[in-house]
């Protein structure tokens, strides 16, 4: 691995009658992943950045979508090129 990677786990909050709309726009998005999903809305979504402030912004992004109620940080991780150290 070159670059550091910073892979981070939402769950991201949509109104059920615009949910398929917020998926579509979602899969548009670099980086992104769809996973699990609720037919109540809700939807785990995976990113892979290089900066963490590049999740900040994904999230402010992905909140701003039409029919997203909340977009909410769920797990974040750092995978350093050199590894774990002992």
């Amino acid at each position: 691995m070159a670059a550091t990677l910073h892979i981070a786990s939402l769950l991201v909050h949509a109104r059920p009658e615009l949910f398929e709309a917020v998926k579509a726009n979602l899969r548009h998005l670099d980086g992104l992943e769809l996973h699990q999903e609720s037919p109540l809305g809700k939807l785990v979504v995976v990113l892979e950045t290089e900066h963490e402030n590049q999740i900040l912004q994904r999230i402010d992004q992905i909140a701003a979508l039409p029919g997203v109620l909340n977009a909410a940080l769920v797990y974040h991780e750092l995978l350093a090129p050199e590894g774990d150290a002992p």
